[in-house]
């Protein structure tokens, strides 16, 4: 995966983590639950970019 995809990937679960705390600091249940869903669809991408890393390095080594 290229580094710009991992950078949004994270800066999608960061913005999440803002989102989450703001919802709870003003009381509003609705961002805090899409905060959290925000960091997990960030986290799923993450961990589908590191399967896929996995996965070509273990093509390129069946190569060697």
């Amino acid at each position: 995966m290229g580094v710009f995809d991992d950078a949004k990937h994270k800066a999608e679960e960061m913005a999440g983590k803002v989102k989450e705390k703001a919802g709870e600091i003003t009381g509003d249940d609705k961002r805090q639950t899409e905060g959290q869903a925000d960091q997990s669809k960030g986290n799923l991408k993450q961990a589908g970019d590191k399967a896929k890393d996995a996965m070509e390095d273990a093509k390129d080594g069946m190569k060697h």
